[in-house]
């Protein structure tokens, strides 16, 4: 059949807005149907459609700035007129190489010095040079056993996500096997064969052993908690034994609680950015968890839960950071 005719000096329309993610493939479809149950699927695919460059919704999740367009370029302008732009860029771009001990009681002797490289929304595809700041991070980073990339690798929060594979692409061989991942908020479901094919072992509420001289720990990773709200931590959580030493990736750390009362004995968080733009003093004016401040940034405790939320290593909206410099995270597994 051929298409309804145009009318005279008006161009055609496309068929899918630009804001729209590209359909889903059936290739695509079927890998994606291997790896998680028909109705997460379903529903992830469904609330993507729905929610696309919406900037309000409802409950925690009413007001996304980061899809209302107008008010990016009112912050670049604010920034230069106050004579902060160009700093807050060449910021975004330093990347810190931070440190952290977890010490968990039940912690197997085979994992003692057991070292995580922690990596959160690096938002790769914001700008060109994101992946080598990146890079010249990890170049930094020194020697670990594993890495976790707690999410959020797009830019945008909705439309195509082509951009952000290629700039991973760029970055993964810079980062030691075996590499963990998580979707965040900004990621589309699309994207989980791309990753996978990059050799990200992604946890879509599952979780995986990580074995060492006999012993092992587990790592549970659950789907976006925050605005898809797709997690299900019983299902990922349910194959763990009970006297099992396991870490939780949730993109937001508004999972703590219920992570304390299901067992886990540590949980690896980004989503906040540490506030991006802060006052003098690392003062965060933003930071969109539905979460106490304590829990958005750096380590944290509650009840017998070890936690720590990065800051990120990339930006998201504008690429400036202020008072908040991006990292990534070397936690080292010590036995209390």
């Amino acid at each position: 059949m051929l298409p309804p005719p145009t009318a005279p000096g008006s161009a055609a329309r496309p068929q899918h807005p630009p804001y729209r993610c590209p359909p889903l493939d059936p290739q695509t479809q079927a890998r994606l149907r291997q790896r998680v149950q028909p109705c997460h699927l379903s529903r992830r695919l469904g609330i993507e459609q729905d929610c696309e460059a919406r900037v309000f919704g409802q409950g925690r999740t009413w007001f996304h700035i980061e899809n209302w367009y107008s008010a990016h370029g009112l912050m670049r302008h604010a920034l230069r007129l106050l004579g902060l732009h160009r700093r807050g860029r060449a910021n975004a771009r330093r990347i810190a190489v931070r440190h952290n001990d977890f010490h968990l009681s039940r912690l197997p002797q085979a994992f003692e010095g057991y070292t995580l490289l922690h990596i959160s929304d690096p938002h790769l595809d914001l700008r060109g040079d994101f992946p080598d700041a990146l890079i010249d991070a990890l170049g930094r980073a020194g020697r670990y056993d594993l890495c976790v990339l707690t999410g959020d690798y797009r830019a945008r929060t909705f439309g195509p996500y082509q951009g952000a594979l290629a700039a991973m692409a760029r970055v993964v061989p810079h980062i030691h096997s075996p590499i963990y991942g998580i979707l965040g908020n900004h990621d589309t479901i699309r994207m989980v064969p791309g990753l996978e094919d990059l050799g990200i072992h992604m946890l879509l509420n599952e979780a995986v052993a990580v074995r060492r001289d006999g012993a092992a720990i587990y790592l549970a990773g659950i789907d976006d908690p925050h605005y898809y709200r797709a997690d299900n931590l019983e299902k990922a959580v349910e194959g763990i034994p009970e006297d099992a030493v396991s870490i939780l990736l949730s993109h937001s750390p508004e999972m703590y609680r219920h992570a304390a009362y299901a067992g886990c004995d540590a949980m690896l968080s980004g989503h906040t950015h540490g506030g991006q733009i802060c006052l003098p003093g690392g003062i965060a004016l933003l930071l969109n968890a539905n979460a106490p401040r304590r829990f958005c940034q750096g380590p944290w405790r509650y009840r017998d839960l070890r936690g720590y939320t990065s800051a990120g290593s990339g930006a998201s909206i504008v690429d400036v950071r202020l008072n908040c410099p991006p990292e990534i995270t070397l936690h080292r597994l010590r036995r209390a």
